[in-house]
C-alpha cells in the first residue's frame, strides 16, 4: 500500500499542556494528537510540526503531518479526530499534501500574536489568554520600539539559552503594536522563523519600555547588544498565540 502524506491544521488551548513537544513527563500536544491518530489508523505515528510552542502557550493555526499507508480519508480522520481529542484540541483542515511536504522545513513565514491586558481589573474569563499589567504602559513608545524589529537583524538579545539555532539572524516582515482597545494590547509579529523564547523576550523588554525604562532608541541599544542579559524578563506564556504559518 502507497505512503500518504496527510496535513493537519489544527487549534488548541495550551493551558493544561507541557507545551507541544512530546515528553517523557508532563501531557503535550503533540503526543495527544498522536495517540489519536494511532486508534484511528491502527498504527503509530510521528506528526511534523511547522514548530514547537511552549507549555501554556496557545495555536489558533498549527499546521503539522505525518505519513501513512491507511486508507482512512483526510476528512474521515477530520471527523473522527475531533470525536476521539479532547475540548482544548481542534482539528480544522486535513489533506493530502505531496510527500515531500514537511510541516516544518517548507513554511515560509509565522506570525504569532501576544495579548497584554493593560487596566487595573483582571478578567477572569481570559486570564489564561493574556498577560495582566495593572500599571499603565505607554504605548506610542511601545509601537515605537516593535517598529525596530522590522527588516534582517541579530536577534541574540531575545533569544533564551538552550536555543538548538546556531544562526541568530532572522528577517521579521511585520511587527506592530495594536490597541490599546477596552485596555486590550495585541502585539503581532511575522517572521521567517524565531528563536528559542524570542517573542517572548521582546514582548518583556517592549513593556519594560512600555514602564518607562527606555525609549525606542534604548530598545534599539538593546537588540544591538547582542546580549540576553541587556534585554527584559520573558513575558508569561499564556497570552502567546500562533496565529498563522504561510507555505
Amino acid at each position: 500500500m502507497d505512503e500518504k502524506n496527510i496535513k493537519l491544521t489544527l487549534a488548541y488551548d495550551g493551558t493544561l499542556y507541557h507545551g507541544w513537544q512530546r515528553q517523557k513527563n508532563g501531557v503535550t500536544i503533540q503526543a495527544v494528537v498522536e495517540k489519536k491518530i494511532e486508534i484511528m489508523t491502527g498504527k503509530p505515528v510521528k506528526l511534523i510540526a511547522s514548530g514547537r510552542t511552549d507549555a501554556g502557550v496557545h495555536a489558533i493555526t498549527q499546521v503539522c503531518n505525518f505519513i501513512t499507508r491507511s486508507k482512512i480519508t483526510p476528512q474521515d480522520l477530520k471527523r473522527g479526530l475531533n470525536s476521539l481529542l479532547p475540548d482544548d484540541i481542534f482539528v480544522r483542515d486535513s489533506e493530502y499534501v505531496p510527500l515531500e511536504f514537511h510541516a516544518r522545513y517548507k513554511a515560509k513565514s509565522k506570525t504569532y500574536e501576544y495579548r497584554i491586558l493593560n487596566r487595573e481589573d483582571p478578567d477572569l474569563f481570559r486570564r489564561h489568554y493574556v498577560w495582566h499589567i495593572r500599571v499603565p504602559l505607554d504605548a506610542k513608545v511601545m509601537a515605537q520600539c516593535v517598529a525596530v524589529l522590522r527588516g534582517r537583524h541579530d536577534f541574540s538579545a531575545f533569544r533564551s539559552t538552550g536555543s538548538g539555532n546556531l544562526d541568530p539572524v532572522r528577517t521579521v516582515s511585520r511587527a506592530e503594536l495594536k490597541g490599546p482597545k477596552d485596555g486590550m494590547l495585541k502585539f503581532v509579529i511575522e517572521a521567517e522563523g524565531f528563536l528559542r523564547h524570542m517573542v517572548r523576550n521582546i514582548v518583556g523588554t517592549v513593556v519594560d519600555a512600555g514602564l518607562g525604562k527606555m525609549d525606542a532608541s534604548g530598545f534599539k541599544e538593546i537588540m544591538e547588544s547582542r546580549d540576553r542579559k541587556m534585554a527584559g524578563i520573558k513575558a508569561p506564556p499564556q497570552g502567546l498565540f500562533l496565529m498563522n504559518i504561510e507555505y
